[in-house]
């Protein structure tokens, strides 16, 4: 069904008792829910809409609704108004401690029991929090709806009761291990807690980040907890919103039925907006175990929703949004930085422009001399301004996004109840674009002189450890001791005064068992080859006016010479640099305008061209895409700045916990082959890399000969034929021939240690080859025996680690397969402290499986979970471009979907197991660790296996 709309009517009834449908239908509502407003289409308009109806429970509960039969799901969002702005001086983080605490189980649901019966059901769910709400969402097929939003309904009115010391304690373990991961053990991790530090006095709630302070998590127990629920947890704080393949008039009476009844909480006034400004010019210095130099600079602006703050995004983007922006053209092009950049970071209380900039390693990163060049970047917009071709190109890409943006039922629930959150408004994508369409030159340049031009700014100069002689500056600021007031502890008489009491007339305790199974349908495909071979695989998808396309074309890094890794990419790389008819700014120009993209990206046996664009811009777009394909400059400058990139990015990796596993994984299970070097190269491989080898490659390798199209879009295979005649007329040079290398195999066991000097999470990986890719074989037969070892959430190993030891964040194990060789992965970044205890843990749950298989609950739950996804399988263009993929590259036949669906409801229990102590055994498994040698070392010996120390090449 076509479901782009264009504009909108808008019927408001509040207070009345009747449904103002499309058709003249008006189904009573349940005594309770009044409706407010409803938004159809107009097509006689050009703005984007989601369509929706509006209500209100009489408990102050806002409900919206989004009719979309386009696929059989619905997905269900529950935005609470409050994040870590609502907190208290000293109790930093709860808003985000309390999203984990509500997957913890309530009442009528036992603990795990939310993850394990979406995930049963065939659907997805998460939570988030940022500084302004707190969010949780699921999508499922439809016929879980009503499950859903019993389950939602039993966390809004009945939790507190669930709520234990040790799951408290469990989750407070978790959120540190989160921090860690996040702040601690990453790259740059701690730039915003700094910056949020001195843009904000300590009384101003964004002084502090969403994860919040582990002194603060430490002070609190589980009273406090209770109490936040208490305070903010209402159905008069909450927006429930709900889009997909629903009937109104049914999803109305069960949002009654379940929700009705939960009494109001504490009244909720919308917040102050506390926009901050900054007196003189501050700077600050962080220490990191990093190699490449960053400076941060941020200037106080307005909040969301300010007049003013369409001008500053789209100012933001001339700052530093793309290859024309002021950053890029000074800064990146010369070859100074390896990254810059500006954007409007803005939020509901207060907003901050930041601009930043990534120096190279060595000797050339000193901040001093690049702060004083990004200052006078800055300074040259007073007598620049922005002309009138930036702002169009701008404007283009901002509407075509917007278009993007409604291609999923997540994507336009999410927007219907972040606008109802902050705007009362769940059509506010309409005042948005609108703001966006009213900027005009002049309207930035008066942004400009207001809130950046000579305004007092924070600096932060970010240095490897020990290297504060390259800071920006002198460091003038030191945050101001944490006010942390005296607290009461809140007894269990306070909580009780609290307690809400929910009567009902009917038993919460019988969970709603889904409708009738809903069928997922495959996309209806297309097939046909153009005159020189190319084959292309479409289907026709309406629900918005775009076309995907991707092109795979035989020029991967499976083909690179020996000693060249990392020319595949970096010829990527070249392809979207100039061409022999046009600059680069000239073509980012144009595609901005359209709102399209082109882009090439080299992966393992192909280089990827994958284009978006408006269904109105197809013919432009393709355009574009022959001219950077077929006319590519390879001007020796640009080549030159490309490498040193590459050489950088380089370095950026070493520094990443998870990039040195990945690498460590590689050069353990294919050592002495080209399966065994890193994607992006190596520094030697790199600097070896001429510009005459990238020609060549191009060359060879980019020919039509092996190469594969797909397409997703609002377009017909008969016009899509006409449209892609150029690429019929393409001739080149054969396709490519591998040859898949001998293996390595390894005897027995070793523990790899990579080191990583003070580090507060080690990340654990337990590897072994695995079989090349197969769609209905024996590699997903494996997949489908691992679902319960490490494949969801309440899989063994994730609740064994994170859930009852509260070691890590999350663990998980996945196998994967390529053309030529396979992987299977179990992985955990877990505390320092209990490496070796995890270890034990993951080598325990590998020996169990292997050796007992799994139970009958377990195979049960499997069938259902995996069997029922099909519903969210194809929803979106990119997830059906990802099929039509498969389907191309590894020649299966239309209907493979159905062989597995097939297999999963077939396959038996005793082969589950025989897989199970085939795949799983842990003796054969290499262990691989990166973390702190010095400590780690010692202890990995007593596993009684060697232990190697292994630095991943560079």
């Amino acid at each position: 069904m076509q479901k782009w709309i264009l504009g909108f009517a808008l019927v408001s009834l509040a207070g009345c008792s009747q449904f103002q449908g499309q058709q003249g239908d008006k189904p009573a509502l349940p005594e309770g829910v009044t409706f407010v407003e409803q938004v159809t289409a107009d097509a006689s308009s050009s703005t984007p809409v989601i369509p929706y109806s509006k209500y209100t429970l009489s408990n102050g509960l806002t409900v919206v609704l989004h009719e979309d039969d386009s696929d059989p799901l619905v997905h269900v969002d529950m935005t609470y108004h409050v994040g870590s702005a609502r907190e208290e001086l000293g109790k930093s983080g709860f808003a985000h401690f309390f999203e984990h605490m509500m997957f913890q189980g309530s009442e009528n649901v036992g603990d795990q029991e939310h993850f394990r019966l979406i995930t049963e059901a065939g659907g997805t769910l998460n939570g988030t929090t940022n500084r302004d709400r707190t969010n949780y969402f699921q999508t499922v097929p439809a016929n879980q709806l009503e499950k859903v939003l019993w389950l939602e309904a039993d966390r809004m009115g009945f939790l507190l009761d669930a709520v234990s010391q040790r799951k408290f304690e469990i989750q407070r373990s978790t959120v540190k291990n989160e921090r860690a991961q996040r702040y601690e053990n990453r790259p740059y991790g701690l730039v915003y807690e700094r910056m949020g530090e001195a843009l904000y006095p300590r009384t101003h709630p964004y002084s502090w980040q969403t994860i919040g302070y582990v002194e603060d998590l430490d002070r609190v127990d589980v009273n406090d907890l209770k109490a936040f629920f208490l305070r903010w947890y209402g159905p008069n704080n909450a927006t429930l919103t709900i889009g997909g393949d629903l009937d109104i008039e049914q999803t109305l009476e069960w949002v009654h039925k379940y929700y009705g009844s939960i009494p109001r909480g504490p009244e909720v006034d919308k917040p102050a907006k506390m926009p901050v400004t900054v007196e003189h010019d501050l700077y600050l210095t962080l220490e990191d175990k990093i190699q490449q130099p960053m400076l941060l600079m941020a200037w106080p602006t307005s909040y969301n929703g300010a007049e003013d703050e369409a001008s500053l995004d789209m100012l933001a983007r001339v700052i530093g949004g793309g290859k024309n922006s002021l950053m890029y053209q000074n800064l990146v092009k010369t070859g100074e930085v390896v990254d810059a950049g500006a954007f409007h970071d803005c939020a509901e209380l207060a907003c901050t422009m930041y601009v930043y900039a990534i120096g190279q390693s060595g000797d050339k990163g000193n901040l001093k001399d690049l702060r004083y060049k990004v200052s006078g970047i800055m300074d040259s917009l007073e007598d620049r301004g922005v002309n009138a071709k930036e702002l169009n190109e701008l404007k283009g890409m901002v509407e075509a996004n917007a278009i993007f943006g409604l291609q999923s039922v997540s994507g336009k629930v999410s927007q219907l109840a972040a606008y109802e959150t902050f705007f009362d408004d769940p059509n506010y994508l309409g005042t948005e674009l609108g703001n966006l369409r009213d900027v005009t030159t002049a309207s930035m340049e008066k942004a400009y002189m207001q809130y950046l031009n000579g305004n007092p700014s924070v600096t932060l100069s970010v240095v490897p450890k020990g290297q504060t002689r390259i800071e920006a500056a002198k460091p003038n600021f030191t945050p101001p001791p944490r006010i942390i007031p005296e607290f009461t502890k809140v007894s269990e008489d306070d909580l009780q005064k609290q307690m809400r009491v929910t009567v009902d007339n009917f038993d919460r305790s019988v969970m709603p068992q889904p409708s009738e199974p809903v069928e997922a349908a495959i996309p209806e495909l297309y097939e046909f080859e153009l005159a020189n071979g190319i084959k292309v695989l479409g289907t026709k998808y309406t629900e918005t006016p775009t076309v995907e396309l991707q092109m795979v074309l035989p020029a991967g890094r499976r083909f690179e010479p020996p000693g060249k890794a990392g020319l595949a990419k970096l010829t990527a790389s070249m392809m979207a640099e100039a061409t022999q008819k046009s600059t680069v700014e000239s073509l980012s120009s144009r595609l901005d305008m359209l709102g399209s993209t082109v882009n090439f990206s080299a992966g393992l046996y192909g280089t990827v061209v994958s284009m978006t664009t408006l269904e109105k811009n197809l013919g432009e777009t393709l355009a574009i895409l022959e001219e950077r394909l077929f006319h590519p400059a390879f001007n020796q400058a640009d080549f030159d700045r490309v490498k040193q990139q590459a050489l950088e990015g380089i370095v950026y990796e070493h520094q990443r916990p998870a990039w040195l596993a990945g690498q460590a994984t590689r050069e353990v299970l294919f050592e002495g082959t080209s399966f065994s070097l890193p994607p992006e190269g190596t520094k030697d491989s790199i600097e070896s890399i001429t510009l005459a080898d990238v020609k060549a490659f191009y060359q060879r390798y980019y020919t039509p000969n092996g190469a594969d199209i797909v397409v997703v879009g609002d377009t017909t295979q008969e016009a899509l034929q006409s449209r892609l005649s150029f690429l019929a007329e393409w001739q080149g040079m054969p396709k490519p021939v591998y040859q898949t290398p001998a293996l390595p195999t390894r005897e027995g066991q070793t523990v790899w240690l990579v080191d990583k000097p003070g580090a507060p999470q080690s990340v654990i990986r337990l590897v072994r080859q695995g079989l090349p890719y197969d769609a209905t074989g024996e590699l997903f037969e494996t997949q489908l025996a691992n679902f319960n070892l490490a494949g969801n959430f309440n899989s063994r190993i994730n609740l064994n680690l994170r859930e009852d030891k509260a070691y890590t964040y999350g663990a998980g194990g996945y196998q994967s397969g390529g053309k030529e060789v396979g992987l299977s992965v179990y992985y955990a970044q877990v505390r320092a402290d209990v490496t070796l205890p995890a270890i034990k843990e993951f080598i325990a749950e590998l020996d169990k499986m292997a050796s007992q298989g799994v139970t009958d609950e377990e195979l049960a739950f499997m069938r259902l979970a995996v069997g029922q996804k099909d519903a969210l399988n194809y929803e979106t263009p990119g997830k059906k471009a990802q099929l039509l993929g498969q389907i191309l590259t590894y020649s299966l036949p239309q209907d493979f979907i159905e062989t597995r669906n097939d297999m999963v409801a077939s396959i038996s229990k005793e082969r589950i197991n025989t897989l199970a102590a085939k795949w799983f055994n842990p003796d054969d498994y290499q262990i691989i660790v990166v973390g702190d040698a010095k400590t780690l070392k010692p202890q990995l010996e007593t596993l009684g296996q060697p232990v190697k120390l292994l630095e991943p090449q560079m």
